[in-house]
Formats: structure tokens, sequence, C-alpha cells
């Protein structure tokens, strides 16, 4: 798809994409330079409800605590060769 800017700088964004990512009226646009391209990317209308469930899936203190004295053994083994 192609469109063109305006003199005064402005874009239309076809109506299909404008469907396709539910961008509407007053919906936010960040724009990106990526290397010679450019990315826009429409912003959620509620950033915080945009971030719920993001951490899901991601290692519990214990389970981080748990590797670091692992890693902690590991150097410790390492450190008695040299």
């Amino acid at each position: 798809m192609k469109t063109k800017v305006t003199t005064r700088g402005q874009v239309s964004i076809p109506a299909t994409i404008r469907k396709k990512l539910h961008i509407e009226t007053d919906t936010k646009l960040e724009w990106f330079i990526e290397g010679d391209e450019l990315r826009v990317v429409p912003l959620p209308k509620d950033p915080i409800s945009a971030f719920r469930g993001k951490g899901k899936g991601v290692y519990t203190t214990r389970d981080l605590l748990k590797e670091r004295r692992r890693e902690r053994r590991m150097e410790d083994e390492r450190d008695k060769k040299n």
C-alpha cells in the first residue's frame, strides 16, 4: 500500500490498516527510525492495562536467588583451581 505525505506533513492511514490495528480517532502513534526505514506503532489507550500480564513466566525472586547461589558455587570452585 502506498500513501502520500501532504504539504502539511500529514499522512492518511489506509482503512484496512486502521481496522486491523484498531486505530481510531485520537489513537496516539509512536514513530521510530530504524536505519533507513520508519516504523509506526499505535499506543494503547490505557498504557497500564497494556502491561498487565507481561511479567508472567518470568523467574521469581526465589528462582533468581537459587540460580545466583549455583553461580556462586561455580565461581568458588573455579577460584580454588586457580
